[in-house]
């Protein structure tokens, strides 16, 4: 079955909302696509009457086995996508979340399966998350925040969480990208701010903020 535009942007709210609370409320995916309560009703129970969410009475909805199948295959092309545009067009990485957007509704099967072979099966995107694979499944990436590493520890940039582009278009001045091996060399306890230290680059401080949103794995 084909999906709307508008319901695989709602499939995939209500999944990466799922990421941080098991139900999702009217409200909260509201906020997430800035859009009115009443307007998310509607699309609910046109996802219902398709059998992709479920309502738990008092709590929320949340996707079923189907629904839960549906997103991450979005995601999974969204992920392609980015890989392709920063990898193979030169994109930087704060230019490809808004153009992936457009391109994660192309949904011929084929063209997904020929994108994958052609970027040689990638496992994560520009920004370090795990890129599904054909049966959906998403590898676990053990990583720790920047803000949790502890003095003198040489580390790998493996992810971002926050993926605005004034987020990344600060990390790239700080010559912060995914691989980036850098050196945490102070903690302040006044304001949790974080001393780092990359390659050749002079010592800068990020905000605790930051160095939360920051994901690495030991060097």
């Amino acid at each position: 079955m084909n999906y709307s535009v508008s319901e695989e942007n709602y499939i995939k709210s209500i999944y990466h909302l799922q990421q941080q609370t098991a139900t999702v409320t009217t409200n909260s995916l509201a906020n997430e696509l800035k859009t009115k309560p009443a307007s998310v009703t509607d699309m609910l129970k046109k996802l219902q009457t398709k059998q992709l969410v479920e309502y738990e009475k008092y709590r929320g909805f949340k996707l079923n086995a189907n629904g839960n199948k549906i997103a991450i295959n979005i995601v999974r092309r969204h992920r392609l996508w980015e890989f392709f545009l920063v990898n193979k067009l030169g994109f930087e990485w704060d230019k490809v979340h808004e153009i992936a957007e457009e391109l994660e509704h192309v949904s011929s099967i084929e063209l997904i399966k020929r994108l994958d072979i052609f970027l040689n099966f990638p496992q994560t995107d520009p920004h370090g998350d795990p890129i599904p694979d054909t049966n959906g499944k998403i590898a676990f990436i053990k990583q720790l925040s920047l803000a949790e590493i502890t003095v003198k520890k040489n580390v790998l940039v493996s992810s971002v969480s926050n993926q605005s582009p004034e987020m990344l278009e600060m990390l790239k001045h700080y010559h912060i990208g995914i691989g980036t091996s850098l050196k945490v060399t102070r903690h302040f306890t006044f304001d949790g701010s974080v001393e780092i230290k990359v390659s050749q680059y002079p010592s800068c401080i990020i905000s605790e903020q930051v160095a939360k949103n920051i994901f690495v794995h030991h060097d």
